[in-house]
């Protein structure tokens, strides 16, 4: 049986001066705008050219096809969400469970923003998902809340740990990823997301009280 073709997601080049980078910015903005009107089924690299206002060619040099122009906006979607995941949970003026707690709105809040784009990088294929590009970014949150566990349970293993990290952003990804693809208002997302808070900032109070024990416990 033929192996379905991987689409290609990543950007011919990088643009190298001023004027090739206002391209690829406006090319950019361009995308947001014919996705949000237009919508995933009809977004195509020949509206984007037209909205940014330059020729399909000139779009080529950077964005092969649409995959890899959806792909950018994601990829640029995660490192926004990395980075604010990790100014929260760096925070050390909170306490762990608050530094959560922002952290799992700022997620919920930040994937209704981006229902659109997530939608359209479904249709244009699932395999986009197994790209390196992304396996990359996931692995950067990953290591960043496992990182947040060494300091909001130091008493535990590191398994522990590792699977506190793992069992957060499960939870965080699964529910969001859910309601998110269902169409929910800002006010029904903002419900799950602090109710999905609360559960996970008691399963990170019971681990740390669990830690805590067995350090007391005599040997």
């Amino acid at each position: 049986m033929k192996k379905t073709a991987r689409p290609v997601v990543a950007a011919r080049k990088k643009p190298r001066q001023e004027r090739s980078a206002n391209l690829v910015a406006d090319v950019l903005e361009a995308a947001i705008r014919v996705l949000q009107r237009e919508g995933a089924r009809r977004f195509t690299t020949v509206r984007v050219a037209k909205e940014a206002g330059v020729s399909v060619g000139s779009l080529y040099q950077y964005f092969p096809n649409k995959e890899s122009l959806l792909f950018r906006l994601q990829a640029d979607e995660w490192e926004q969400t990395s980075s604010i995941l990790e100014e929260t949970l760096g925070d050390a003026r909170l306490a762990p469970g608050e530094r959560l707690r922002r952290a799992v709105l700022t997620f919920f809040r930040s994937e209704h923003e981006e229902a659109t784009l997530h939608v359209a990088l479904n249709d244009a294929g699932a395999l986009l998902r197994d790209a390196p590009e992304a396996a990359a970014a996931h692995a950067k949150v990953t290591r960043r809340m496992r990182g947040f566990m060494d300091e909001a349970l130091p008493g535990a293993s590191p398994s522990a740990k590792t699977f506190a990290a793992d069992f957060v952003l499960t939870v965080m990804k699964s529910v969001a990823e859910q309601i998110t693809a269902e169409g929910r208002t800002r006010a029904e997302v903002e419900v799950y997301a602090r109710n999905v808070a609360d559960v996970l900032t008691d399963f990170l109070a019971t681990r740390g009280g669990q830690s805590r024990a067995r350090s007391k416990a005599p040997s």
